[in-house]
């Protein structure tokens, strides 16, 4: 049974950093796709960073780059989201996804097959 387990969310002051991780097991993540994605309350679902699980390539939503980065922790098999400057605007439910998709694909969320439970991250101003 796939599981993927998000952690880390909190509530953190403009301009503070916090670290999300997801904890995956239940298959071979090898081929996937590893994502982030967010919703803040009555928006949808919106792309946020995304990592191809063995090549290490790596992808940005626009509003994120240069802020946040995703990474894979091979000792502990995660993939972490460390975000920097945060801002109010980036308050939502973050949400781990992995899916055996193409690249291109990585900020459709329908193309994703497993899916986290959430965690809340909440930047106040």
């Amino acid at each position: 049974q796939v599981q993927l387990v998000e952690s880390g969310g909190g509530l953190v002051h403009t301009g503070g950093s916090l670290r999300l991780s997801c904890a995956a097991s239940g298959r071979t993540f090898r081929s996937d796709v590893m994502g982030w994605f967010r919703q803040a309350p009555g928006k949808e679902r919106e792309f946020v960073a995304a990592r191809t699980w063995s090549t290490g390539l790596t992808y940005y939503a626009d509003s994120v780059k240069g802020r946040f980065t995703i990474s894979r922790d091979n000792a502990q098999n995660t993939v972490d989201l460390q975000m920097n400057s945060l801002k109010p605007e980036d308050t939502a439910v973050y949400f781990c996804a992995a899916g055996a998709l193409s690249s291109r694909s990585r900020a459709d969320a329908r193309a994703y097959d497993y899916w986290g439970q959430g965690t809340q991250v909440t930047v106040s101003s």
